[in-house]
């Protein structure tokens, strides 16, 4: 993949930043070309070049690998390539003499770039010694800690630059599991509100059906306006459809408590619902019309009530019915299941289900709906109503 232009070089030609500070093997190259004897100079000079290219590719193979993964190319690899790097730094040095010893910087930094930071570091300190001690051991050679010196000194850079590599690449992989997690909520927030925009939609056309079919034959008449009114509603699951996958369909609770009011009507079950949604706070409004939305779909699919009931307050609505209320999943503990008080429940006497219990006691709407409220900074409790049946009360 390439980068952006003008930042910083491409990978295809990066290799020339290497390349430049190859610039301090023009010595050992200018002594091999010295060299008396032919062969002298030829294997001179073949074993600075081969020196030369081999540090080339293995600046490029170790670049490669901390790119990909941040981390050292494979050990046996990285050895393999310092061992030829030494074989050839000792060829050259037996050949020129003590500058030969110059690529001790380079097999010091190869060392860094390819090992992991202890193997690294022995490299490196085995180069300083080897270019302080050499000097000493062998007659004729001037020493000095010039070269000790600059071991260290490009050592200590590359390994810089090694660290900045490394944390560049880990900052990658968290982008892209951050960019991986925010799908991953994306999609939950979708398949939520498909859920209950279409759960809705289809339990209340469900029911307006069967009505409708019943009703053919002895009020043919009311038949046919609860068939105009299964169209009106598929018209409006595909609009509200539509306007969920562009993100902007915005839920009204007036809307909502209309809608709440004929579909529980259509269900025959009778409905005590607020004609409008005045008494709630309008900056809670739209929370509590996907809770209605919810509760009442609920209340129709699973509840076989007679009566449902709407309470909308500043900060809080509820949705009862006299139905044969909450149920715990099998195998839920029974503290969780009903006749027991739940600690968030606020009305008196009230008794709730707490969250391994949630999702069995009406479906797994009211797990999304849970997560909707919670994200709202409210709390969402459900439980048994007085004299039988179910109650879900989101207050925010």
């Amino acid at each position: 993949m390439s980068e952006t232009p003008g930042r910083r070089p491409t990978p295809r030609f990066f290799w020339l930043w290497a390349a430049v500070w190859l610039f301090y093997m023009a010595g050992p190259i200018g002594d091999a070309w010295r060299q008396p004897e032919v062969w002298e100079r030829a294997v001179g000079l073949a074993a600075a070049a081969g020196f030369c290219v081999l540090y080339l590719l293995s600046f490029m193979a170790a670049r490669t690998a901390m790119r990909r993964s941040g981390t050292p190319m494979r050990l046996p690899e990285a050895l393999l390539r310092l061992g030829l790097m030494v074989a050839l730094a000792t060829v050259l040095t037996l050949i020129v003499g003590e500058s030969g010893l110059t690529s001790l910087v380079y097999v010091a930094v190869m060392a860094v770039f390819t090992l992991e930071p202890r193997l690294a570091w022995t490299v490196v300190l085995t180069a300083a010694a080897s270019a302080t001690a050499l000097p000493k051991l062998v007659p004729g050679w001037d020493g000095g800690i010039d070269l000790t010196f600059a071991v260290l000194v490009a050592a200590l850079a590359v390994w810089g630059v090694t660290r900045v590599v490394q944390r560049n690449a880990q900052l990658a992989e968290a982008r892209e599991e951050i960019t991986q997690l925010a799908v991953a909520a994306e999609r939950n927030r979708f398949a939520r509100d498909l859920h209950d925009l279409l759960g809705h939609s289809l339990t209340v056309v469900s029911v307006k059906s069967e009505l409708a079919a019943r009703l053919v034959r002895i009020a043919p008449e009311r038949a046919e306006t609860e068939l105009a009114d299964i169209q009106r509603l598929v018209r409006e699951a595909l609009v509200d459809v539509r306007a969920a996958v562009s993100g902007y369909r915005e839920m009204s609770l007036a809307t909502e408590l209309a809608s709440a009011r004929s579909a529980l009507d259509a269900a025959g079950i009778e409905a005590d619902v607020p004609l409008t949604a005045e008494a709630a706070d309008p900056d809670r409004q739209r929370l509590f019309a996907w809770v209605v939305r919810e509760g009442v779909t609920n209340v129709i699919r699973h509840s076989e009530a007679k009566h449902c009931w709407i309470r909308l307050e500043h900060a809080a609505v509820e949705i009862s019915d006299d139905g044969r209320g909450p149920s715990p999943r099998p195998g839920s503990s029974p503290a969780t299941g009903s006749g027991h008080s739940h600690p968030d429940d606020p009305r008196p006497g009230g008794s709730g289900l707490s969250g391994s219990a949630l999702e069995g006691a009406a479906g797994h709407g009211l797990a999304g709906l849970r997560e909707r409220v919670d994200s709202a900074g409210g709390t969402l409790t459900i439980g048994n109503r007085e004299g039988g049946g179910f109650v879900l009360r989101a207050a925010a």
